[in-house]
Formats: structure tokens, sequence, C-alpha cells
């Protein structure tokens, strides 16, 4: 059969299934790491502009992205529930199965935003003390939590919207989404900070306005028939074998998201002994850490799809191709990014801090975090390979490490013997250690699969 005589759905499968790994993994990876640099940019222009009110305000920003994390948590885990489900459903061919996964996954991720907006509004201050705010960090971080918390609903909805869309292959439809709310939200930075004279007040609200409007274009897919999942509330759900897979699925995301949260109240706690200037510090150096780190995140969730899909359609060879590719492509473009940061690390601190103390705090932690960047990676890769064919006990294992399990003690235990310097010393030993405990599972895994068309 040709392939001008193929439906749109019979395309897809073919391509998810027939198309060179290596040149599928980037064709999928790149407009998620297209999407995740522009998200991620517009972190650090919103860091920037905040900055220019002062160190306690910058620091505002590094508490309140402990909430976002919160927030997130949950829309990963039902949006990467819901996907890894759909995508195996898909390759298997049982499309009205996957509508349930999409829409259930969808439909919890609101309610969930709701109740994190409820329950932080009602105790606004408690909240930012909570996520490690000081008395003089504190006005900024509530204005700022409250805003956060409105959006909360958009927020945690379109990150299960854009988990479906890349599940499917429709990378480049959630990229539009995505990038055009971070196009908007550095623009409203500047009209709503200083064209209106708002302050941090107008940086949080534009952070609201563009996770509303990237919610709406996510949606609009959706509703014009663009996926083969459906988000119409007939497709919802009780069944407990559909929320059990999705929580199983989607609890690394979870757990990876959650700990996140955890650990920046940790690492926040830890750095207010030392003033608002840790604290400003390493809110800055996260920002760019995570920027670069995006690049991988990226990459990887190109190779989700690709393992899914493939699993699901009894494919393992190509699981197996996918797998390497991504590893390899992910450390050879996190060497060079890190290599491009440690060059010019100099240059891109001074944008965002004045005070000389902050400065050298964030310049040590960022030239050591530059050196061990080429190893999360490993962790990444395979934490995504379990949880993109339903591994969920080993890709939570794998997801916690450098998150939380492993992050938190050599953060605690550092700090106790080194100070200053272990809090910017516990992130790096966390990485390495992180890569040398997922390597051996996952490529025990791989190396086990078995040929193709047998039953797992």
């Amino acid at each position: 059969m040709s392939d001008t005589t193929l439906s749109k759905e019979e395309k897809q499968y073919k391509r998810l299934t027939e198309e060179p790994v290596a040149r599928l993994v980037l064709e999928l990876g790149l407009p998620t790491t297209i999407s995740m640099l522009i998200t991620n940019l517009y972190n650090m222009v919103d860091t920037w502009f905040v900055s220019q009110l002062g160190t306690s305000a910058t620091g505002a920003v590094g508490v309140v992205f402990g909430l976002m994390a919160i927030i997130q948590a949950f829309g990963f885990m039902f949006g990467h529930g819901a996907g890894s489900n759909i995508s195996r459903l898909l390759g298997a061919h049982e499309k009205e199965r996957a509508k349930a996964f999409s829409a259930t996954g969808f439909y919890l991720a609101v309610g969930a935003g709701v109740l994190i907006a409820v329950i932080g509004i009602v105790d606004l201050n408690g909240l930012c003390r909570l996520l490690g705010s000081t008395e003089t960090i504190l006005p900024y971080a509530r204005i700022y939590a409250f805003y956060i918390l409105v959006s909360a609903p958009a927020m945690a909805s379109s990150c299960v919207m854009n988990n479906v869309l890349r599940y499917e292959g429709y990378a480049n439809l959630a990229m539009v989404g995505l990038v055009s709310g971070g196009i908007l939200n550095m623009a409203g930075d500047a009209i709503l900070m200083w064209g209106l004279n708002l302050g941090i007040r107008g940086a949080a609200l534009s952070t609201m306005i563009s996770q509303y409007v990237s919610f709406g274009i996510l949606l609009f897919f959706f509703l014009r028939g663009k996926t083969q999942s459906s988000l119409a509330p007939k497709y919802f759900t009780w069944e407990f074998a559909v929320h059990k897979n999705i929580l199983t699925a989607g609890f690394p995301s979870m757990m990876r998201q959650g700990l996140a949260s955890v650990s920046t109240m940790v690492l926040n706690a830890q750095a207010a002994v030392y003033g608002d200037i840790a604290i400003a510090a390493m809110s800055v150096v996260s920002r760019i850490f995570n920027f670069v780190f995006s690049v991988a995140l990226g990459i990887g969730q190109g190779f989700q799809p690709v393992s899914s899909f493939n699993y699901g359609a009894k494919k393992y060879s190509r699981v197996r191709k996918a797998f390497w590719f991504t590893l390899c492509a992910s450390l050879v473009t996190m060497a060079v990014f890190a290599g491009v940061v440690y060059v010019f690390r100099r240059e891109l601190l001074l944008q965002f801090l004045t005070d000389m103390d902050a400065y050298e705090i964030a310049f040590y932690a960022l030239q050591i975090q530059c050196l061990t960047l080429p190893f999360i990676p490993v962790c990444i890769c395979g934490n995504m390979l379990f949880q993109s064919i339903g591994k969920g006990g080993r890709a939570t294992i794998l997801a916690s490490f450098r998150s939380g399990t492993i992050y938190i003690p050599a953060l605690l235990i550092l700090t106790a013997f080194w100070g200053i310097r272990g809090i910017q010393w516990s992130q790096p030993v966390s990485d390495i250690l992180s890569a040398v405990l997922s390597l051996p599972v996952a490529a025990a895994f791989i190396k086990g699969l078995p040929e193709d068309g047998v039953e797992v």
C-alpha cells in the first residue's frame, strides 16, 4: 500500500515504527528541546527583570520556584502517565482505549491544580515560609506565589496536553503551545514590570497570563481533532485500571518534580543561614543550570515516544537502538553546553547579581556544576526508558536519585561539615553518584530485551 492511500493514523504508525531511530529521536527531540529552552529562557529573563529590584526579590524567585515544581509535579505525573500508556496503546492499535487515558489524565490535572491553588492561597504566608522564604524575602515571595497559584490549573493541565502530544509524535504542536507562552511571558515582563511600573507583581502577572495563553493554544489542537486521543468529558473514567496505570507510569515524574521541590526548600533553608545573598546566588545558579539541563531533557523526551510506541509494537530492537543513540547524543551535547557556560560563566552571572558577595558564591557553584553536567544524561535516559515502557518501579528509583534521595542527604551532610562549600558541592556530588548507580540498571535491561515480536 502506498503512503498516499494510508490514513493519518496509519502514516503516524509507519513513521514511528519504520523511520530510522536516530532521525526520529532528533525529529521529536528538537521541538521539545526548543520548547524547554524557551521555557527556561523566559525563567532566566524573568529572574533578570526581578533581579533589578534587589537581592531579596531575586531570592523570592528561587523560593517560588519550589512552588512551581510542586504544581508541575502533578502535571507531569498525569501527563507522563497518560502519555506513556497512550503511546503504547496506539502502538498496539488500541485507539479507543487510549482516549480514556488522555481525558482522565487531563481532568485529574485540572482538579489537582485547583486544589493546590485553594490550599496555597488560604495560608500564603505559611506556604512561602515553608518554601524557604526569609522575612525580608517574604513580601516579594507572597506576591509572586499568589499569581502562580492562580495559574496552577492551567499549568498542571498544560503539562498533560503537552506530554500527550509528544507521546503521539506531535512534538511540533506541543512546541507551538509552550513557545508562544514563553515569548509572551518575556514581553509581558517588560511591559508590566517597567511599562506599567508593577514591579514583581508585573513579573508574576505576566507568568500567569502566559500560562493561560499556552493552555488555550494546546487545548485548541485537541478541540480541532489534531490528535488521536481526546479530552472530551465522556471519555473520563473512574475505572481503577486506568487510574492505576496513569499513576504507575507517571509516579516517577511526581518523584522527580516533587523531590526537586523538596530539595529547593531544603537548599533555601540551608542557604538562609548565610543570608539572602546565598539564596539569591543559588537561585541564579539553578536557573542557569536548568537552562542547560533542559537540552538533555529535551533530547530524552524525543526518545520517549519512540521507546514507548515501539515497545507497544514489540519492536524491541528499535528501543535498544534509540536508547544508545539518545544517551550518546545527550552526552556530547551536554559536554558542549557545559563548556560554553564555563567559558562565559562570569558574564552570565553578572547579568543577574550585582551584590559581589552573592556573585562569589554563585561563581564557584556554577563553575563546579559545569564540570559534572555531562553525567546528567545517564540518569535522565535510564529514567525515561523505564517510564516510557511502563516500568514504574525502576523509573521511580532512578528519578529520585539526583532530585532527592541522593541530593538531599548530600546537601545536609556536606553543609554540616563544610558550610557554604557543602551547599555548592551537593549537586555535583549528587549528579556523579546518580550516574554511577543508573547506568548499570539501564544497560542490563536494554541487553535483556527479547527479539522483535516476542511478548514480554
